[in-house]
């Protein structure tokens, strides 16, 4: 903030709320079942819309160990999804599902082009979808093409080297397959 002539203070930096209101209408909240139950919650984004089936990108181990996924949208409203196809080494998922009413796409960017420092954020339900959704929390982009083991099979072993990008915006379990954005509100990761 700075203060103007007349002493009153100015709010100067918006901060990303614009790029927020952008993106925030095209993340879901992912409910995995089996047997009925719940045993995995997440959270995705719509990615596509082709003749009223939307695609949604969530990341594989929140589907992985169900029969059954349901996504809630800002607005309430909950659909049954169908799991499209899914890769563990990557650890993304593809679900769709069809209708007629017109929902919110989010706008996909680019990573190449980040430099580290830039400002990023996450949207998602971290820890209790029922209190925390559509939480946001921003940070900065930490590194780039950042090598991690992955082990698939809950063995201590890694099975996968997978280059990710690391930034400080806080994400917690539930974070699980929603945006990370650029300022522009353009998702640039998983």
């Amino acid at each position: 903030r700075i203060e103007s002539n007349d002493g009153q203070q100015e709010q100067t930096d918006k901060g990303i709320a614009d790029a927020v209101e952008k993106t925030i209408d095209s993340v879901v909240i992912v409910k995995t079942y089996s047997l009925n139950r719940i045993v995995a919650t997440g959270t995705g984004f719509i990615y596509k819309n082709e003749n009223n089936k939307y695609y949604m990108i969530t990341n594989y181990h929140v589907i992985q160990n169900g029969d059954r996924v349901k996504v809630t949208f800002t607005d309430g409203n909950e659909e049954s999804v169908i799991i499209e196809g899914g890769d563990k080494y990557s650890d993304i998922a593809v679900l769709s599902f069809e209708t007629s009413n017109n929902l919110a796409v989010a706008e996909i960017g680019s990573s190449v082009d980040m430099r580290v420092g830039d400002t990023v954020f996450a949207i998602g339900a971290p820890l209790d979808s029922s209190v925390y959704s559509w939480s946001v929390t921003r940070g900065i982009l930490s590194g780039k093409d950042r090598e991690i083991e992955v082990s698939t099979e809950n063995s201590s072993t890694a099975d996968w080297i997978m280059q990710v990008l690391q930034t400080d915006a806080a994400i917690n379990p539930g974070n699980s397959g929603g945006p990370l954005c650029n300022v522009n509100g353009e998702v640039i990761g998983v």
